[in-house]
């Protein structure tokens, strides 16, 4: 999935408005102060521990020193919800391991924190606390991959050679479950296209999973034999090095994929009765808690989803859930499954905006738990005890995100937040209680410990420091720019703290821009980029356009066959609207973007380039025929179904068009969006003869990391000093 890589783009400290006309008394803020190795964020900031969940309904969990033990390193500890009080829940004190390994930090843990895993010197090492034993599990010279502790915390599993093997820690047994992995084979790792699009970077490549009662493992099996072979070259040393990835772009084929269920007992597979080399994915698999087991089939136009049951003794298949859609389907990645077998509740925006369902287990609906104009983001808790779903979402104001709570009839709808911003909360196992962190545009992050009637026990942390006062940062305002035919823009700028509506701003626009991806919320922003370049005199804006998610599906819908269209319909509409102000500056119009931002900064500066004059595109896709099939596929459908999209969305169509100025940057070993991109704009652009910039970034992945990453930073701020300021940046002096 093309990602967000704002840390060029974070936002700045925000301060109230009406503390402008004290600007002349603040001081500024200086380039190393924001970007480079000063008083960064990090030392402006009082960051104070937070809660790492709950131990019981009446405690929660803290990583704090015991009072008792004065200069004791940090322990994980329980506080009281009513009285505060700390004890000890975890005792690491005495725990005596071998050098080069400590308890607190293993590979894995057990949840009941008896046993821990590591995964040193390219060999798996185990501790008990029952037993007070630490032991060596492998001893050879071949990688353990994604290793897994079961949760009975007896057994790990992990991929070798691309099998997959488990460990009876027991019996002192390795057990090799496959047999057939090779350099184009994989069991329980992930084809790059599955870990990118479909399971998510998360994993880790993982793609195995193990049963609730410790005694089975669901698994993938992938085959990338049809998936042609990408050439990534670095270019170290004397003859650099050829790199090879299997790489499906639009159209191509996929890996042929397996499903498989393992008896990790005597090593017994039972394949899934899914055709083998059949056109389609298969992930998400679920174990229910009474050991039973599901996963999620697609077709490849993904317009259509089945959950299937899986026996695990034969493998066959039934269904228990069909859902088709006209433009695309999402995979349920938070379905809940009932202990007590009455069903499972999933989140589908089948009716154009995400709300929650609750099925019987033979897929017949028995209440629609929300509906309306607004959008159940993701599940916290579901209390069967109490017959009620905790759920996060926004129904007022879609840059807002709450916890609401509502009965599994359908009944008793409940936002349990007040305070306006972006609320994550953690609930209580019986929902008594919940910790709320939150911020908005003028709090910075608290934590707060509330009863389910609202009361506020107490404040846990609050991360709000008084010397950032003593700097001219920027001001900033949340508010929407009409589209011009029925939609409100939500928008977000940073103005000077002198702002005099007398001068002219140039104005940049930090853009991701992909679908079903916001960016405009009302939150705290921890970066000062946009008060170093506000206090220079430049105004940062970000605009969400229709299709990022703020309308529901219907919004993000009119995208399929269309990316690119309605992405540069409302950012031009919202130069429009800016051009109204008499304080912008028309001729000195920026916007800049990593991944899709990358994409929809070159497709402003080519496309739009009547309204935009400057941009940044990084690592950006240039014609969505050169990125992976699973992304592009699902929005656009294929090159061969859908040309004129294609030939519309891509940047290469509107090169004649260009006239401002534009930085291009990418990694050269890019192996999400290849550097071919690039590659092929800045041809074409040479081809007819137009001046623009590049910076590549050798052994460089998605996105600029360190070493480079401050040349890069810098690169960016001198680009728009030179030709939005008209002057040289001076980091030495500043």
């Amino acid at each position: 999935m093309l990602r967000k890589y704002f840390y060029y783009l974070i936002t700045a400290i925000v301060v109230l408005a009406n503390v402008s006309d004290l600007s002349a008394q603040k001081k500024k803020l200086t380039y190393k102060q924001v970007y480079e190795s000063g008083r960064d964020m990090r030392a402006m900031m009082i960051m104070m521990s937070r809660p790492q969940g709950w131990a019981d309904e009446n405690h929660y969990l803290e990583a704090k020193a015991d009072p008792s033990k004065p200069g004791s390193r940090p322990q994980l500890m329980k506080t009281n919800v009513l009285t505060g009080e700390l004890s000890l829940y975890i005792d690491n004190s005495g725990i005596e391991l071998p050098e080069g390994f400590s308890i607190d930090r293993p590979s894995a843990v057990s949840k009941d924190y008896n046993y821990y895993l590591f995964n040193q010197k390219n060999n798996l090492y185990y501790y008990s606390r029952p037993d007070n034993s630490f032991k060596q599990l492998t001893q050879d010279d071949q990688e353990e991959k994604v290793a897994k502790l079961s949760p009975d915390g007896k057994k790990v599993a992990y991929v070798k050679n691309n099998n997959l093997y488990v460990f009876d820690v027991d019996n002192d047994k390795e057990i090799q479950i496959t047999n057939d992995g090779t350099d184009l084979i994989y069991n329980g790792w992930a084809s790059w296209v599955y870990m990118e699009e479909i399971l998510g970077r998360a994993t880790q490549y993982s793609a195995f999973w193990w049963s609730p009662n410790s005694d089975k493992i669901a698994f993938l099996r992938f085959d990338d034999n049809p998936v042609p072979v990408f050439y990534i070259t670095k270019a170290d040393g004397q003859h650099g090095e050829l790199e090879t990835q299997r790489y499906p772009k639009s159209g191509d084929p996929n890996p042929y994929v397996k499903f498989g269920v393992a008896n990790v007992v005597d090593g017994k597979v039972t394949w899934a009765d899914f055709e083998e080399n059949a056109d389609h994915y298969i992930a998400w698999p679920t174990w229910t808690p009474e050991n039973k087991l599901t996963v999620q089939w697609m077709n490849r136009a993904q317009d259509n989803i089945i959950i299937y049951n899986i026996d695990t003794q034969t493998g066959k298949k039934s269904e228990l859930y069909n859902e088709k859609q006209k433009e695309w389907v999402e995979w349920f990645e938070d379905l809940y499954f009932f202990n007590n077998k009455s069903g499972f509740i999933l989140k589908t925006n089948v009716d154009e905006f995400s709300h929650l369902y609750y099925y019987d287990l033979n897929g017949k609906l028995k209440k629609r738990l929300t509906q309306g104009e607004w959008e159940v983001t993701s599940i916290n808790l579901v209390d069967e005890a109490n017959k009620r779903v905790f759920f996060t979402g926004w129904k007022e104001k879609s840059t807002e995100r709450h916890l609401f709570v509502v009965n599994l009839d359908g009944s008793g709808l409940k936002k349990l937040t007040t305070v306006p911003g972006t609320h994550n909360s953690s609930v209580s196992p019986g929902g008594k209680y919940f910790i709320d962190s939150y911020s908005n545009i003028t709090t910075p992050t608290r934590s707060e410990l509330y009863s389910l009637d609202g009361k506020l026990i107490r404040t846990l942390s609050d991360s709000r420091n008084p010397a950032n006062e003593e700097f001219e940062l920027a001001r900033v305002e949340l508010f929407t720019i009409p589209s011009g035919d029925g939609y409100e823009l939500p928008a977000i700028w940073y103005l000077p703290a002198d702002f005099d509506p007398n001068k002219k701003y140039a104005v940049i626009f930090n853009e991701y821009g992909g679908p079903n991806s916001p960016s405009v919320r009302n939150s705290y922003s921890m970066g000062m980029a946009q008060s170093y370049l506000a206090q220079n005199g430049i105004i940062s804006i970000s605009v969400d356009h229709r299709g990022v998610g703020h309308f529901g599906k219907k919004g993000v819908a009119l995208m399929h066959r269309n990316l690119g269209k309605w992405e540069m319909n409302d950012y031009t509409a919202a130069v429009k609207w800016l051009k109204t102000k008499s304080f912008i500056d028309t001729t000195k119009i920026g916007i800049t973007g990593g991944s899709y931002g990358g994409y929809v900064t070159a497709l402003a500066l080519t496309k739009e380039a009547d309204y935009f004059t400057h941009g940044i595109a990084e690592f950006g896709v240039m014609d969505w025929k050169l990125y992976d099939n699973v992304y592009t596929e699902r929005y656009m459908d294929t090159p061969e179904e859908n040309p004129d999209g294609y030939k519309a969305g891509s940047v290469l169509s509107y090169v004649d068009k260009y006239k401002g100025n534009m930085l291009i940057t990418h990694g050269t070993i890019d192996d999400n969006v290849h550097m071919q991109n690039s590659i092929q704009l800045i041809f074409e652009l040479q081809r007819l003869n137009k001046d623009f910039e590049m910076m590549l970034y050798p052994n460089q992945r998605h996105g600029i990391g360190m070493p480079l990453a401050q040349h890069a930073t810098r690169e960016r701020v001198k680009f728009w000093f030179k030709h939005l300021l008209g002057k040289e940046l001076d980091t030495a002096k500043d």
